[in-house]
């Protein structure tokens, strides 16, 4: 069994609607309750922050500091981690937009990279704005995908930015006519690499995952089958220097094409992620509403069954509003694969009834308008 790794305090200062919050918790499951608005996922968000990126609203760092705050944020955080225990500090300081960056500090120490996080935990989360990924844009089903990877792969996330930024600066060389074929080349060189390596990375993940929801015992959730589409479909099976190959050549021959686009219409940033309720074998965009919430449910419980075989340690799991839509059969269910897996989760709702059947296996707190009582 996978080992555990959970938050035993979490301070907040000036982060949403906290002006200053602490908890003491221990190992076991958190279940947040309290009216619509009182600030439950700001608090599933807080923790979404002891993970690389932008948490789990990816929102601008400069809207999350308190509204009236003469700073930024901060968030404090001690953690039996895979690496032991650890102090965690993460925050930002006074600004606004894109000119504020996220600081981050492991035992006191400055960390050069949010990176430094995957070496000690692994937030994987589920909300209501995921509800509709079966049948919204490609884009979002892309990000999820990439975001499950990064769980596994810390440089996943580094390799896609260098990506996008490589794309930019040929998008901007084809829309001002600059065909230098000299520097053309070496910045579609660049993308070739970093774009087939983000493509074996997405087509990794769905192969694990696959194979372990083919060996996982029945569960009240549907299996999803998963798949890629939009980019190198036609070579399955041709190892990563010839797939190079063939999307530089690519690139190459599409510069007019592109230039008249005013953007690059190939590459892994147009792949979707294609998913089937395998029982029903039928689309997932074409389940009805409460299938696709399920079969999100089960992607994501075998998406965090993986990363715990593959780490050796159970993720953190925050769960927003997880429970509204399921009868109290599937709920009890559900709550006994989420304790299964051996880690922590942090859990919320309107209603402490319907965490029930967790018992004592979690720990419940009322979330009040900025304020957090037992």
């Amino acid at each position: 069994m996978a080992q555990k790794t959970f938050l035993s305090r979490l301070q907040l200062t000036d982060f949403r609607n906290y002006a200053a919050a602490s908890l003491s918790l221990d190992e076991r499951h958190v279940v947040l309750t309290g009216e619509n608005g009182a600030g439950k996922t700001n608090l599933l968000e807080a923790v979404s922050f002891l993970s690389p990126g932008r948490g789990l609203r990816r929102a601008v760092l400069s809207d999350v500091s308190r509204v009236g705050a003469a700073g930024g944020f901060a968030i404090f955080a001690d953690v039996e981690g895979m690496d032991g225990e650890v102090a965690i500090g993460t925050g930002t300081e006074a600004g606004e937009g894109e000119n504020v960056s996220r600081k981050l500090r492991v035992n006191g120490t400055s960390a050069k990279s949010t990176e430094e996080l995957s070496d000690h935990l692994r937030v994987l989360w589920l909300t209501p704005a995921m509800d509709g990924l079966f049948t919204g844009a490609s884009s979002d089903r892309r990000r999820f995908l990439d975001r499950l990877v990064l769980s596994l792969d810390a440089a996943h996330g580094r390799r896609a930015g260098d990506f996008e930024r490589s794309m930019r600066s040929r998008n901007r060389l084809l829309s001002e006519g600059r065909f230098d074929p000299s520097w053309l080349s070496a910045i579609e060189a660049q993308m070739a690499g970093l774009g087939i390596a983000m493509a074996a990375a997405r087509r990794e993940m769905l192969g694990l995952l696959s194979r372990l929801s083919a060996g996982t015992a029945e569960t009240p959730f549907p299996t999803p089958l998963l798949s890629l589409e939009g980019f190198l479909d036609e070579f399955p099976d041709q190892p990563a220097a010839v797939l190079e190959d063939i999307y530089l050549e690519m690139l190459r021959t599409s510069r007019n094409r592109d230039a008249a686009a005013g953007r690059t219409l190939d590459g892994p940033h147009r792949s979707d992620l294609l998913v089937r309720h395998r029982e029903k074998d039928m689309d997932a965009a074409r389940c009805s509403t409460g299938e696709q919430k399920a079969l999100l449910i089960g992607l994501v419980l075998a998406h965090a069954r993986l990363t715990a075989d593959m780490t050796g340690y159970a993720p953190i799991l925050l769960l927003d509003e997880i429970a509204a839509h399921l009868d109290e059969g599937r709920r009890a269910a559900l709550f006994d694969l989420i304790h299964g897996l051996g880690g922590q989760s942090f859990m919320t709702g309107t209603d402490q009834a319907m965490f029930s059947a967790l018992g004592d296996r979690a720990q419940f707190l009322t979330v009040s308008h900025g304020g957090i009582a037992r």
